[in-house]
């Protein structure tokens, strides 16, 4: 079989000869069609001690001093966060978001099944005519998309009026102290 390259490879079952396959297994160098060689930056070499035969254990490397300071600011950035989730002022805003969230989900979810299962048990009512080719049917599936958009219309409003601007006012503080948390570098 011929290679793009001119080549011969044989009959195209694989090397022609057994050493024709990989004479440099292991090395990180690949040898180029040019005669070049370069450095094969996906060599899976085991370089790093994981998985050779009678280590027993991973080796230990010395964390770099920059990337420990960076692991006590995440460490120092993540006690603010555990301390703004318990604050009153967060506690605060998941109350007006739940108080809101609950009732809503159960009234739509509530209309909806209503829906359906009227539609399913009750076709006589829902084929019931209320103006010329317009039945109790269509006038309740578009209800379901206008209530669909007024609990859209009302989530926003909530949020807008009860919850934005005290999160807002959450967020920059938390941001205040992760930054003073962490050395004044975010």
């Amino acid at each position: 079989m011929q290679s793009s390259n001119g080549r011969s490879h044989g009959d195209g079952d694989g090397p022609e000869r057994p050493g024709d396959h990989h004479q440099s297994q292991g090395s990180a160098f690949v040898d180029a069609p040019t005669g070049v060689r370069y450095e094969d930056p996906w060599y899976d070499a085991l370089a790093s001690g994981w998985g050779e035969p009678g280590t027993g254990r991973a080796p230990t490397a010395e964390v770099p001093a920059a990337r420990k300071e960076r692991e006590d600011g995440a460490v120092a950035a993540a006690q603010v966060y555990l301390e703004v989730q318990r604050s009153a002022a967060f506690q605060e805003v998941r109350s007006r978001y739940r108080r809101f969230v609950g009732p809503a989900v159960a009234g739509f979810f509530l209309w909806y099944v209503g829906y359906v299962v009227t539609a399913t048990a009750a076709p006589g009512f829902m084929a019931r005519p209320v103006a010329g080719a317009v039945n109790v049917a269509l006038l309740a599936g578009l209800g379901q998309f206008l209530s669909t958009f007024l609990l859209t219309w009302a989530y926003a409003r909530h949020a807008r009026l009860r919850r934005d601007r005290a999160a807002l006012e959450l967020r920059w503080d938390t941001q205040e102290l992760t930054r003073g948390a962490r050395g004044g570098v975010l």
